[in-house]
């Protein structure tokens, strides 16, 4: 099984181990694959755990990989934001209160690599970009129809680029002769007009 190494794992480990009072809730808001997850049970036998993951690939290879701690009760996998984490719910739905929440933001390597997943610039592939797939708006559906002010709400807030028109403006006129419906398709459009591959 192809586990996901966490670069700071030795790290979170140590802040674990230093924290007063024992661990024996632990909420994993990010799951992804479950790498920090396994570390905090192997380290901490007592640890009942919850993870949160809204990527229906990652709670899948979860409920996989993660089978005997599943069978055992020592974790509970929810197909989840973990915006919606709720300590009202009944802790067998995934609330209570926890000894340590646990947060790594971003996109996972596994979503970057999956060509299918449109994250990836780099591998060509549908232009999807969906953390969670059950989500009805991809970035093919941003790319063809949002308006020129939402996109520069969208790269100067969001993408922090600070001088997108130019891309803007060649969005908008290529999306009339033709719609994006891949990665490669925007990535080649962004490169022809901002270089943005050749600065890295």
């Amino acid at each position: 099984m192809n586990e996901h190494v966490p670069v700071l794992k030795s790290e979170i480990l140590d802040f674990f181990q230093k924290t007063e009072r024992p661990i024996r809730r632990f909420l994993d808001g990010t799951f992804g694959r479950g790498g920090h997850l396994r570390a905090v049970l192997e380290t901490f036998p007592l640890v009942e755990a919850v993870a949160f993951d809204h990527d229906r690939d990652a709670v899948e290879w979860g409920y996989k990989n993660f089978s005997q701690e599943v069978a055992n009760n020592r974790l509970r996998i929810f197909h989840r934001e973990f915006s919606d984490f709720n300590p009202g719910l009944p802790v067998d739905e995934g609330g209570g209160l926890f000894d340590l929440i646990l947060l790594d933001l971003g996109v996972s390597s596994p979503q970057l690599d999956t060509p299918t997943r449109g994250f990836s610039f780099y591998n060509d592939g549908p232009l999807d970009m969906r953390m969670d797939q059950r989500s009805s708006l991809n970035a093919a559906d941003i790319v063809n129809s949002f308006s020129e002010t939402e996109f520069k709400v969208l790269f100067t807030e969001l993408g922090e680029v600070h001088r997108p028109f130019r891309v803007i403006n060649a969005i908008l006129e290529q999306r009339k002769k033709k719609p994006f419906t891949t990665t490669r398709e925007l990535a080649t459009l962004i490169e022809k007009v901002e270089g943005w591959f050749r600065k890295g």
